[in-house]
């Protein structure tokens, strides 16, 4: 029979898997480790099953004991899932920026999450970072695992990550890029990478509000550059010890926006529903793409899985609010947002001047025309000043049936602001539609400029 004797053994030899339509304005082979298929749906399984086993077998915890961690989520499932097989308790603190999800599949595998502020700075006796500490110091038999400087982050990399990877590519890796937030990922897997080939050319994905770009290009650690960000999982306040600044050739920065525009096009073109890191190593390899070729091997690495954040970067509406995305103002938003919202409407029969007299009134320039509760045409400002210009004789008294137009189009309330292109024009100067208790509504190129 095959089997394994509990979840810890199924943790690693994740598949590479191609990209293809994300990548064809790139000229090489992009090849995606993705690491989602560990059993807590990321990387952080590795390291966090490592650091646990190296801490018993030094002795740092026994049996019945409790671990502690401060996590962004992902290294918090792995310790749950090595606590849960291993008989611990857990403690997790985070930040109040990690997505809803995160604290809620923590909690889900029995651990008690501390939501600590983000805007502080690593020593303020409140930051994630103090109050794991803190914990570590009052809770008998506890441990605090401390992914930053840990070095068996580094080393989980180094036995399991790079390894496969250069099994996996055959020893033809080029290059290799991921997201850098502790460090362990990129240098143990780069430093394996570097002993079987020194030519393998390792990128670290950074984001803005990060220090770890500045940092190995000049060697200053630079307060100015650390600013609020929304990216999840990479980029630091700090320098942990698992980053080894010498094994990174070029770090890339990507913004906000651009990793989660870039993790939607995972998910909506290649079938890959990835984490915030994962949208923003794809960004910074194809800013980078004019450093490849067509005979390189690149493996990008992807960290964790976008269920974690479907209420973030794969929702709508957050996207919107954050200017991540147009704002999808519909048929029904331009509507509640008129000043006025009386329908004026006039008849076949109606004198022109009139007619002229309404629009004057009410300072509007077209008008559709209605026969008991039917549209049957329109009639706009320009065309009866063209009519009494050109026939001067009485035509004030002419009625609007003489020089009336075909109806406005009728559009549905939820049509999206972008469609009515398709209807607006400079001979249909305006649409149509029905509010909610079927009134005909008239929604004119004026409306819409106010609305955006």
């Amino acid at each position: 029979m095959d089997y394994k004797n509990n979840v810890l053994e199924t943790i690693g030899n994740t598949p590479l898997i191609r990209l293809n339509r994300v990548c064809e304005e790139l000229p090489c082979l992009v090849l995606a480790k993705v690491e989602t298929f560990n059993p807590g749906n990321s990387i952080k399984d590795r390291m966090a099953l490592k650091m646990v086993e190296d801490a018993e077998k030094a002795g740092l915890i026994k049996p019945g004991g409790t671990i502690i961690e401060c996590t962004s989520g992902n290294t918090g499932m792995g310790i749950a899932l090595a606590a849960a097989v291993k008989g611990y308790k857990c403690i997790f603190t985070t930040t109040d920026k990690q997505s809803k999800e995160k604290f809620d599949i923590l909690r889900a595998v029995g651990g008690e999450v501390i939501v600590c502020p983000t805007n502080v700075t690593p020593d303020d006796p409140r930051s994630y970072y103090s109050v794991a500490e803190k914990l570590s110091k009052e809770i008998p038999n506890s441990f605090w695992c401390n992914q930053y400087d840990n070095l068996s982050n580094t080393a989980a990399h180094y036995e399991s990550t790079g390894p496969e990877i250069w099994k996996q590519t055959d020893g033809k890796i080029t290059h290799m890029i991921v997201g850098v937030g502790t460090g362990g990922t990129i240098s143990g897997t780069a430093k394996y990478l570097k002993e079987q080939n020194p030519n393998v050319k390792i990128w670290g994905v950074d984001t803005y509000g990060s220090v770890f770009k500045k940092f190995h290009e000049t060697g200053e650690f630079d307060e100015k550059e650390i600013y609020p960000y929304i990216t999840e999982g990479i980029g630091e306040d700090i320098l942990p010890k698992n980053v080894d600044f010498s094994l990174i050739d070029h770090f890339e920065k990507v913004s906000d926006k651009d990793g989660a525009l870039a993790a939607r096009a995972l998910a909506r073109h290649e079938g890959l529903l990835l984490g915030y890191s994962a949208g923003s190593a794809l960004a910074g390899l194809i800013q980078l793409k004019d450093k490849l070729t067509k005979d390189d091997v690149v493996v990008i690495i992807f960290h964790d899985h976008g269920s974690r954040y479907v209420g973030k970067i794969f929702n709508d509406d957050w996207m919107r609010d954050r200017g991540f995305m147009e704002k999808n103002i519909t048929v029904k938003d331009i509507i509640s947002s008129k000043k006025a919202s009386t329908f004026i409407s006039v008849s076949k029969a109606d004198k022109i001047k009139d007619v002229l007299e309404i629009m004057q009134e009410h300072s509007i320039s077209q008008l559709p025309v209605m026969e008991d509760q039917d549209v049957i045409g329109s009639v706009v400002e320009k065309s009866l000043l063209n009519h009494m210009l050109t026939n001067t004789n009485g035509t004030s008294l002419d009625t609007v049936e003489k020089i009336m137009s075909a109806p406005f189009p009728t559009v549905d309330l939820n049509t999206g602001i972008g469609e009515l292109n398709r209807y607006i024009s400079k001979e249909i100067p305006a649409v149509l539609t029905k509010d909610a208790t079927g009134q005909f509504q008239i929604i004119t190129q004026y409306d819409i400029i106010q609305s955006l």
